[in-house]
C-alpha cells in the first residue's frame, strides 16, 4: 500500500507578485481555502495519509496551516463561526505531516531527490499544488486513478492531457504507445519543447506517482532545461526502460500557478462547488 504524498512547495511564486512576497504561492485562497488544501484533501480521499512538505524560506504559513491554532480556536468556540473551521480540522486528524527544507532552487527533480529522506525506499505520490485537479461527483480524485494503475502494472505513472500546439513549450511532453482510450506506455518525455520539436501534445500535469527507483535516477540526472534537475528527463530515462505510464486523467485541471488559471479556478470552485455547499442544510 502506497501512504506517502509529497507536496513540492519551495517555490517563490514570482508571477503573483506582490502577494507572495511574504506570503506562500499555495496559500492563496481558491474562494475560502487555500490552494494546498485541496491538494492535500485529494491526497487524503485517495489513501495518501502521510503527507511530506519540500519546503523552503517564507514557507511557515504552509506548515502552521495544518497545525492547530488554539487562540483561534479559543476565540470562536461556541460560535457559528466555529464551522469554519470543520474541514480543516478533519484534514488535521487524518494526515500525518512532516516536512524538510530545499535549501537552493535546483527544479522540481532536485525537490523530489530531497523528499528521499522523507520516503524511504517505497513507491509514493507526487502533487504539485498549483495544479489544482477537480472530478464530477462520485468519479475518483486523480490521485486515485494513478494509484490504481500503479496497482495494476507496478510501474511509475504520470498524468497527462491534450493541449493546444502553442501551448506545448510549457510542460514536459511524452512521446508514447497508445494501449487503450486513456493508458498509454511512455518511450521518451521532452521538458518544454518547442512546437515544431514536441513528441505528442500530451503534456504531463502535476499529479505522479513514482517508484523509488527514481531517485537513484536523479542522482544521476545533470541539470537540464532552465539550468535545473528535471523529474521529466529522469523519468524519460526510466520510460527508455520500459518503466513509465501516462494516464489521460478523467476531470477538470486549472493551472494556478498563472494568474489567468488561478482566476479561471476560483469562479468555477464559486460557481460549482462553493454556492452547492452553502445551500445545504
Amino acid at each position: 500500500m502506497i501512504k506517502k504524498c509529497i507536496f513540492p512547495v519551495a517555490g517563490y511564486g514570482t508571477r503573483f507578485l506582490p502577494a507572495t512576497k511574504a506570503m506562500p504561492k499555495e496559500m492563496l485562497p481558491i474562494v475560502n481555502k487555500p490552494l494546498v488544501q485541496y491538494g492535500v484533501e485529494e491526497a487524503l480521499a485517495s489513501g495518501l495519509d502521510e503527507i511530506g512538505f519540500v519546503t523552503g524560506r517564507g514557507k511557515r504559513a504552509i506548515i502552521d496551516h495544518f497545525d492547530v491554532s488554539y487562540e483561534l480556536e479559543h476565540q470562536i468556540a461556541g460560535t457559528d463561526k466555529e464551522k469554519y473551521l470543520a474541514g480543516i480540522r478533519e484534514v488535521i486528524q487524518k494526515a500525518k505531516i512532516c516536512s524538510t527544507r530545499q535549501p537552493e532552487m535546483k527544479g522540481l527533480g532536485h525537490a523530489i531527490l530531497v523528499a528521499e529522506l522523507l520516503v524511504g525506499y517505497e513507491p509514493f505520490g507526487v502533487i504539485l499544488a498549483d495544479d489544482l485537479c477537480l472530478v464530477e461527483e462520485g468519479d475518483d480524485p486523480v490521485m486515485l486513478q494513478l494509484l490504481q494503475l500503479y496497482r495494476r502494472f507496478g510501474k511509475s505513472v504520470v498524468a497527462v492531457q491534450e493541449v493546444p500546439p502553442e501551448e506545448v513549450h510549457k510542460f514536459g511532453v511524452i512521446e508514447a504507445e497508445q494501449l487503450d482510450e486513456r493508458l498509454y506506455t511512455v518511450s521518451r518525455m521532452v521538458e518544454k519543447p518547442e512546437p515544431g520539436e514536441a513528441p505528442s501534445r500530451l503534456a504531463v500535469i502535476g499529479r505522479y506517482v513514482l517508484t523509488p527507483d527514481v531517485f537513484e535516477v536523479l542522482r544521476h540526472t545533470p541539470p537540464g532545461k532552465n539550468g535545473e534537475i528535471q523529474i521529466t528527463d529522469a523519468l524519460s530515462t526510466l520510460a527508455q526502460r520500459g518503466r513509465v505510464l501516462a494516464w489521460k486523467f478523467r476531470g477538470l485541471r486549472f493551472d494556478c500557478g498563472s494568474i489567468d488559471g488561478y482566476v479561471a479556478a476560483t469562479n468555477y470552485v464559486y460557481e460549482h462547488i462553493y454556492k452547492k455547499e452553502c445551500e445545504r442544510p
